[in-house]
């Protein structure tokens, strides 16, 4: 299994890096529907959602995502980009909600059909747009942000694994604890320094501390928000579209919060 986990790095590590800094924007774009549908997908599997609302639910995420399109292509929505996402968010409950009212008679456990479907499009495509604006930024955030990650991920198994004891959050997750966490700040950290020298020359130390610091943070937030997403559908893996990785949702769960958060530092900093 460690074998195939390295093996998949290995393949894919290089091309999502050349991916990221020698396509477009657009294409950047792209890659976050494909990703966004394929997550939604495994999500709305997890709570075994309904066809049509899953369907519904995929569909306001695919539109989400695309208004950032519209920003490039049509300057004079720029201005307008803000509500225009906003009111995707307000037409996707408006649409699922309509069409569990008239799927079926019953109103019956109306909520709990609805409520994954409207999460979903809140959870993953609404959370991944902040990736877009700080694509917009340049493809260097992009590779720093997931860079952090990854070293916030593997600072947090590593040292949970090797001296981790006091679990912190066992109701969620039994494997984490309070060691992997602070593992997972510092991994932050310590990579925030080093792609930030290569990547961010215009920011200094104490930014990247900053940034490194609530990516590491963030990042073990949004691994226990996944958790518990998982054990309350009772399963370990969101899917298995990754051979010794799991589902899409499985590896980006801490970026769907860094994300956001880094793109807000950045507005502030």
């Amino acid at each position: 299994m460690h074998l195939k986990r390295l093996v998949v790095a290995m393949i894919a590590l290089p091309l999502f890096y050349f991916y990221i800094s020698k396509l477009s924007a657009p294409c950047f774009l792209f890659l976050l529907v494909v990703v966004s549908v394929i997550a939604q997908a495994e999500f709305y599997s997890m709570y075994k959602t309904d066809r049509l609302l899953s369907l519904i639910g995929i569909f306001s995420g695919i539109c989400m995502l695309c208004v950032p399109f519209l920003v490039v292509r049509f300057p004079g929505l720029r201005s307008a980009a803000m509500g225009l996402q906003t009111f995707s968010l307000i037409l996707s409950f408006m649409l699922i909600a309509l069409a569990r009212l008239f799927m079926k008679k019953d109103p019956v456990a109306a909520l709990r059909d609805i409520a994954p479907a409207v999460v979903g499009v809140f959870y993953i495509p609404n959370l991944l747009i902040a990736q877009w604006y700080l694509r917009m930024e340049g493809y260097e955030l992009i590779l720093f942000l997931y860079g952090c990650v990854y070293a916030a991920d593997s600072m947090a198994y590593y040292v949970g694994k090797s001296i981790g004891k006091r679990k912190l959050y066992a109701a969620v997750s039994p494997n984490k604890t309070v060691a992997g966490a602070v593992g997972s700040v510092t991994g932050g950290i310590i990579a925030s320094l080093i792609l930030g020298s290569l990547l961010l020359k215009h920011n200094g130390f104490p930014e990247l501390i900053i940034f490194g610091g609530a990516i590491g943070a963030v990042t073990i937030a949004g691994d226990l928000v996944e958790s518990m997403f998982k054990r309350d559908a009772n399963i370990k893996d969101s899917g298995s579209f990754i051979p010794g990785h799991g589902g899409i949702l499985d590896k980006i769960d801490g970026a769907l919060f860094a994300g956001p958060v880094l793109y807000l530092v950045t507005l502030f900093l």
